[in-house]
């Protein structure tokens, strides 16, 4: 058995009120300047259009915020450092050879209405899923058998096989809220819940299809937050956000465009800032039920053909930084890099010499038109597939078939619409194709979704007994030293065998002005993921700022 606790949350537990805003330059002791308005914090949450009034928490449509600063789940582990914020959770424990989870609750907490929060509603809320299974979207139930309440402040949950990783998607992704609420609802995926009841840092304050604002909960467990309101701002256009961004009219977004220091922070540098940290590692993924990209050498010789550099540079900008061969997300994912790692795998090294070499010492040779064919006479030709209007992805792909040519593999660019191309993926009916990877706060959830057989992830179809087993032994092992060892083979599995081609990190997008706010996450300082539709992230970034006096 191991127990698991946690600290104090430091500023965002730390009991707090609004800070009294008192002007300057007072005449005599007994004279009181007016008092400052606080700024209402302004957020593009995204290029969403109209906003429709849903504060629904089982709703795809829900309007940002819902989650994160209305409902929150038990625990938010934090995906760009190694923090784990106990919210209404207060710690837990595995026990029964990890088949048994149980959570002790914060004590204390209250709904925004006032009345507490309890044991019975913690249980509610994981049972509403099992009644109403189209609302269980992380699968929770395929992995429970039961979840009791044990005296006033436990909940335990019992599993159906070790699963300790899936312990996050209980922990962090399910989101508490009240029964006496929401029990009375005969279809709760109907609801829009336009006067929300949660636990969260904010309540619902003015709503309009163009903008919608939150107020602090005066009620909130770890105190009332500092930043008062928030407004959030509907944009269409990426054009016309940019220019309120730059012009200082928004505090907080995640827009995505070139020359961010010229169009952005050149305009006001000593507030306007960005960090676009690491969520994801892009990759190219080979159908490996293809007879010709089935071959390693193939595989090897494609990845040594691609130029990473430049794929960073022009596709991206220079945002995003080549990735490594395990694929790990570094640097947060730093720490589980095997100490033995052979320098071959740290890093990749373009070498269209070495892709040519690869190739005809596994028997290919080029055709008339340079083209490498296979022993049986079957040219190298492939398409890549990539969702149109992608951009910098677009733009990658188009570079990485004028790589593959230089090297005698004929490649093809096809730009499909994002419902195709994702049915394409994720029906194994593709050549080619360039997309993301999953992630978490450990390198397991990057691997299972790759590497385990039939995972959505798994575009690539990779299925191997080593891997596996590897995939196992984490998920059925709390202790610290077993999971590494696990992710060590993981490592050198993705390393060596190239199931997927890792190709480029993938970048949060995340801009701030510090004029009126102080305390946002950076790459210094990465307690929180920073971008406003990180849920329940965005919540624990707000209870770190300060006002600006």
């Amino acid at each position: 058995m191991k127990r698991v606790k946690f600290g104090a949350l430091a500023a965002l537990l730390s009991g707090t009120s609004i800070l009294a805003l008192a002007g300057c330059g007072t005449t005599t002791p007994t004279t009181t300047a007016a008092p400052v308005k606080a700024h209402t914090l302004v957020v593009i949450p995204g290029l969403n259009g109209a906003f429709a009034d849903n504060f629904n928490p089982y709703s795809p449509s829900a309007l940002s915020g819902t989650l994160g600063l209305i409902y929150q789940p038990l625990f938010y582990f934090n995906l760009v450092g190694p923090q784990v914020y106990p919210l209404i959770g207060k710690s837990y424990q595995w026990s029964n050879n990890n088949r048994t989870l149980t959570v002790t609750l914060r004590p204390g907490v209250k709904w925004s209405n006032g009345t507490p929060v309890t044991v019975n509603d913690v249980v509610f809320s994981f049972n509403i899923l099992k009644k109403f299974p189209s609302l269980d979207t992380s699968g929770i139930w395929t992995h429970l058998s039961s979840v009791a309440a044990s005296g006033t402040n436990q909940v335990v949950f019992q599993f159906n096989t070790a699963d300790v990783p899936f312990g996050n998607f209980v922990l962090g992704d399910t989101y508490i809220v009240p029964a006496k609420i929401w029990g009375a609802y005969t279809n709760p995926a109907t609801v829009t819940n336009p006067d929300p009841v949660g636990t969260g840092p904010y309540l619902t304050d003015t709503f309009t299809s163009q903008a919608y604002t939150y107020k602090a909960n005066p009620l909130y467990w770890g105190g009332e937050p500092k930043v008062q309101k928030l407004q959030y701002l509907d944009y269409t256009g990426n054009e016309s956000a940019t220019l309120a961004l730059a012009s200082g009219t928004i505090d907080w977004t995640d827009l995505f465009f070139p020359h961010i220091n010229k169009v952005y922070v050149s305009k006001a540098p000593k507030y306007n800032h960005y960090w676009f940290s690491v969520g994801g590692t892009n990759m190219l993924y080979p159908n490996l039920k293809n007879p010709q990209l089935s071959k390693l050498a193939v595989r090897e010789a494609i990845s040594a053909a691609i130029n990473r550099p430049q794929l960073a540079k022009v596709g991206e900008y220079g945002y995003e930084a080549p990735a490594t061969p395990t694929a790990l997300i570094l640097p947060p994912e730093k720490s589980w890099l095997d100490p033995n790692l052979p320098a071959k795998d740290s890093g990749f090294t373009y070498d269209p010499n070495k892709a040519v070499k690869l190739l005809e010492g596994a028997g290919f040779k080029r055709n008339a038109q340079g083209i490498f064919t296979s022993p049986g006479g079957t040219p190298l030709s492939f398409t890549i597939e990539v969702p149109t209007g992608w951009t910098d992805w677009d733009t990658d792909c188009a570079l990485i078939a004028q790589d593959l040519k230089q090297v005698g593999i004929n490649a093809t660019v096809q730009e499909l619409s994002y419902g195709a191309y994702y049915s394409n993926i994720t029906t194994g009916n593709y050549q080619l194709a360039m997309s993301w990877s999953g992630s978490g706060p450990t390198p397991y959830y990057l691997y299972q979704s790759l590497l385990e057989p039939k995972n959505a992830g798994n575009f690539e179809q990779w299925s191997n007994p080593t891997t596996t087993a590897a995939l196992n032994q984490y998920r059925t092992s709390s202790n610290l030293g077993v999971q590494k060892q696990a992710i060590y083979t993981l490592e050198k599995a993705v390393a060596d065998n190239l199931p997927a081609i890792p190709l480029i990190y993938g970048a949060t997008w995340f801009e701030y002005s510090t004029k009126y706010f102080t305390g946002w996450p950076t790459a210094q300082n990465p307690y929180a993921q920073p971008a406003p539709y990180n849920y329940p992230a965005e919540g624990i970034v707000l209870a770190h700022l300060t006002p600006r006096s």
